[in-house]
């Protein structure tokens, strides 16, 4: 099968991304609470407990700068903590927002599962609680007020999608390997089942290893070495995220085979540094998955908290990239 051939680039329409508003990349700290612990602050402030997944990659980054300026612009007093990637450290922060009275709490989930018993004391507190980037799998849906974020699935769809429209003309079998995130995490179940429904519709698309990188360049640098040792011949490679995909990019080019040519490579999340790639030509399609979901955050925790009735689910609005897009974003992309 001929990759030059094959793997042509096809733009898929731009949809403009809208309600989104820019923040930088900084780093992000732990437990920080600056502020006196109480409703409202003291000074009439709503007071924000916000726990983050971590800081595990660009994007994360970027989401956690755009909370911070937002509640800044807000006048939204925020106490900010970061898990470092463990549930434990998520629920003892959560309790710890309980014990301060915090006037709403929000967190981006670790994994799925495990939440009832922390979110239940935060309910009996009378303390509404808001679901950001990442879901839970609880049945009871009175735990949390509205969820905030991407339709992880379908990214993983257009993922596919795309690819679908590059191997129609294949005659033979195209071997995919996966670089899935976090083991549990919502996007990490999501992209995968949505990705493997849409190549299905390709018999010739073959999945022949799939692991998880965790989300992070090293685990997509260690685990796609894995994958080039025990697979002499693989066509595409499909991660769950741009760092895990810019980490095999080291991989593949260290086992001698030209990235975005000799293994055509999907991604999500259209950060900086994998919009470069793509632009570069390293990459082939981005779907993504804006971090910048601070401006609709506080505009929620001020509606939670004043009472008044909220969706359950606000879906941020997103676009797919090709190269030639990559090449014209590039130049305003705010992360």
């Amino acid at each position: 099968m001929s990759k030059t051939a094959t793997f042509t680039r096809r733009g898929i329409g731009t949809i403009l991304a809208a309600g989104l508003l820019a923040g930088g990349l900084a780093g992000c700290g732990n437990s920080d609470t600056g502020g006196d612990a109480g409703s409202s602050g003291g000074d009439g402030k709503i007071v924000l407990g916000f726990s983050q997944v971590g800081a595990e990659s660009g994007w994360r980054t970027a989401n956690t700068t755009s909370v911070k300026e937002a509640a800044t612009e807000a006048g939204i007093e925020l106490k900010f903590d970061d898990a470092q990637q463990k549930q434990e450290n998520q629920i003892k922060a959560i309790r710890n927002f309980i014990q301060q009275k915090v006037d709403v709490i929000a967190f981006s989930p670790v994994v799925e599962s495990g939440w009832d018993t922390v979110l239940k004391e935060a309910r009996d507190a009378d303390i509404p609680v808001i679901l950001t980037d990442r879901a839970v799998d609880s049945a009871d849906k009175t735990l949390y007020k509205t969820f905030i974020g991407s339709d992880f699935v379908k990214e993983g769809r257009l993922s596919g999608e795309w690819l679908v429209e590059q191997t129609k003309a294949a005659t033979g079998p195209v071997n995919v390997v996966e670089l899935q995130g976090t083991t549990g995490s919502a996007p990490a179940n999501d992209r995968k089942r949505g990705f493997a429904e849409a190549i299905a519709a390709n018999p010739n698309l073959k999945i022949i290893a799939s692991q998880s990188g965790d989300f992070t360049r090293a685990g997509g640098k260690q685990v796609m070495e894995q994958f080039l040792k025990a697979n002499p011949k693989i066509d595409v490679l499909f991660a769950h995220n741009d760092d895990m995909g810019l980490g095999a990019l080291e991989a593949i080019t260290a086992a001698g085979k030209v990235p975005g040519k000799d293994i055509t490579i999907i991604t999500i999340d259209a950060v900086r540094d994998g919009m470069q790639a793509l632009a570069d030509g390293k990459f082939n399609f981005i779907a993504e998955c804006s971090p910048l979901l601070g401006p609709q955050l506080m505009d929620l925790a001020k509606k939670v908290h004043a009472g008044e009735s909220v969706p359950e689910r606000v879906e941020t609005e997103e676009t797919t990239f090709t190269q030639e897009q990559a090449k014209a974003a590039l130049p305003s992309r705010k992360y």
